[in-house]
Order: C-alpha cells, then structure tokens, then sequence
C-alpha cells in the first residue's frame, strides 16, 4: 500500500518540531476540540475567521509565539461510536513553503496500522502516527499537489483507524468547502 506519508520524514517543515506542536495543540485546545472527556482543557481563545463549507477558518496566538497562527479544521465523529472522534487540521509551515494535513485521533486506537484514507472510494493510502499526548495521537502529511488537488476536488474523505489489526473504523469527513477554505487559510 502507497504512504503518504513517504516524503515527511525527508522535509523539514519550517516549523521547529516543539513550535509546530505547540501551535497544534494551542489552537485544538483554544476552541475546546480535543476528544470527547477533556474537561482539564483551555478555556476558548482561538477566533473563528471563517467557515467554508465543513471547514473553519480558526486563529490563535499560541504562548511564546510573535504572531497569530491560522489553521483550517474540520471535527468529526464516527455516527456509530461516540467515543471515536478526529479532529482534521490543515495548516500553513511559518516559511509558507508547505503545508500540512494533521489528524489527530484518540487515544485507544492501534498505532501500527496508521491512518488510513479513502476519496471518493478511492484508497488513498496510509499515514502512520508520529506522537501521541494525552489527549490523543497525530498523523501528520506534508500536503504535496497530488494529495492537495485530490481533497480539493474530492466530496467526501473517509480516515479509517483501527481498535484491532481486522476492524478499521471510517470516519467520514466532508470535504465540501475544502478548496475555498485552502484558498482563505492566510
């Protein structure tokens, strides 16, 4: 199975790895979506810019930082299990040199198999999962034009995660309103 993950470990991102993880966790808790039970998180200081479809525009000024930070994310839930939620962030490197899809999801999930993704029934491939905090694991992609004109184009993605090698859970996620919110994300 393709990765699409195959040239992360070769970029560099712009982001230092501290500052780009800072950023992802100071705008996820800013606007409170971290998983289901998080009840310790911060309390709400990101600003919603705009929506676009399933897609919001959020900016937030982590702590240490010298300017705002903007990401693009989208929450969603698998309509059968409650408990099995991602939260889909897209976000610009500082140097504007790339960008980058990362998905966090929670805690429990198999971390061997990685995150899959399918496009309108079209596999994709899989991620594998870079770090895991307390509040759940992250994939994370350099989105490279291939990709980035496939969920532009796209209606509906489904990340598939796994609880056991044979059962991969797909969760949907709405790619209406993609490519105007990529377009808007400064």
């Amino acid at each position: 199975m393709n990765s699409w993950l195959s040239r992360l470990r070769h970029k560099r991102s712009g982001l230092s790895r501290p500052m780009a993880n800072a950023v992802f966790l100071a705008v996820l808790s800013a606007v409170g979506l971290f998983v289901a039970g998080q009840a310790d998180a911060a309390q709400p200081s990101g600003t919603v810019r705009s929506t676009h479809g399933a897609w919001s525009i959020i900016c937030d000024t982590p702590a240490g930082a010298t300017s705002e930070q903007c990401v693009m994310m989208q929450n969603v839930v698998a309509e059968d299990r409650p408990e099995m939620g991602l939260s889909v962030v897209v976000l610009r490197t500082a140097d504007n040199k790339a960008e980058i899809l990362r998905v966090l999801a929670p805690l429990g999930v198999l971390l061997p198999n990685g995150l899959g993704l399918n496009v309108d029934g079209k596999d994709i491939g899989r991620a594998y999962f870079v770090r895991c905090f307390q509040d759940g694991c992250y994939a994370e992609v350099i989105l490279e034009k291939p990709l980035l004109d496939t969920l532009k184009t796209g209606t509906s993605a489904t990340f598939i995660v796994f609880q056991t090698p044979e059962e991969g859970i797909g969760i949907p996620v709405d790619l209406k309103g993609f490519a105007e919110g990529f377009a808007a994300l400064p």
